[in-house]
């Protein structure tokens, strides 16, 4: 969408923060020993709490009210019965729908002990997405966001994947611009627009560039031993830095 009042900007604010709240909720609950349905649960009395809907629950039917992804999964994990262990590099992606709204966010830890390949993952997926959001200027071309993912993940040693993107959000989960993806694609000329909502994620990884839907019909996967991150904010495009409606409220 592309917001047109203060009405909207409020709308999208109001839900980004609530998104926020419960993905910074659940990221600080994980423990060793949990499962994954255990951390959903939290997330979805969070959501309830705020007068808000799962967005994937709302849009896809998704058996979960967000999204849980563990090691090999790089995203849309089902939450279920799966124990999170020591070691584990857990993401976290909440997506809600409030008075009408829609905001989507996410973000992963690893569980100590933090192998230094990991904890050197997350800091360069954070890293990728404070770049690509400096990136995101009303009539700037859309493929700088995915270039300037695709250098950070180069310099730091890792891939991106390539077929998971960010997207157009506001009115509905995922909007026109769709396919923002991480990587620079020379071929798209579409810019963005002042007051245009959008949801950037970049995805990096040890080993794939490639995810694939598992058995369960929603988990997409990559190299059994792939391991793989990823950080999301919904913002509002502007002249200048973006209006970034899914921040932590330790930086608002």
């Amino acid at each position: 969408m592309t917001v047109e009042s203060q009405r909207d900007i409020d709308g999208i604010l109001k839900v980004g923060r609530v998104v926020a709240r419960v993905r910074d909720a659940m990221l600080n609950a994980i423990e060793p020993g949990m499962t994954t349905a255990e951390l959903d649960q939290l997330g979805g009395k969070m959501l309830d709490h705020y007068g808000a809907k799962s967005a994937p629950k709302v849009t896809y039917n998704f058996p979960g009210y967000t999204c849980i992804s563990i090691n090999e999964q790089a995203a849309h994990g089902i939450p279920g019965a799966r124990v999170i262990q020591a070691g584990d590099i857990v993401n976290v992606d909440v997506s809600a729908e409030l008075d009408g709204y829609f905001a989507d966010t996410g973000g992963t830890i690893v569980v100590p002990p933090v192998a230094r390949v990991k904890a050197r993952l997350c800091h360069a997926t954070q890293l990728a997405l404070t770049r690509a959001l400096a990136e995101a200027k009303a009539d700037a071309p859309i493929h700088r966001i995915g270039k300037a993912i695709q250098r950070t993940a180069k310099a730091h040693g890792f891939k991106v994947i390539r077929n998971l993107a960010g997207h157009g959000v506001g009115r509905s989960l995922h909007e026109e611009p769709e396919a923002i993806v991480g990587y620079f694609e020379p071929r798209d000329k579409r810019r963005l627009r002042l007051g245009q909502v959008i949801a950037i994620e970049p995805f990096l990884s040890t080993l794939s560039t490639q995810v694939a839907e598992a058995d369960d019909g929603w988990t997409l996967v990559g190299h059994p031993a792939n391991l793989s991150a990823q950080y999301e904010h919904t913002v509002i495009v502007t002249r200048g830095a973006p209006i970034v409606a899914t921040l932590s409220e330790a930086r608002n």
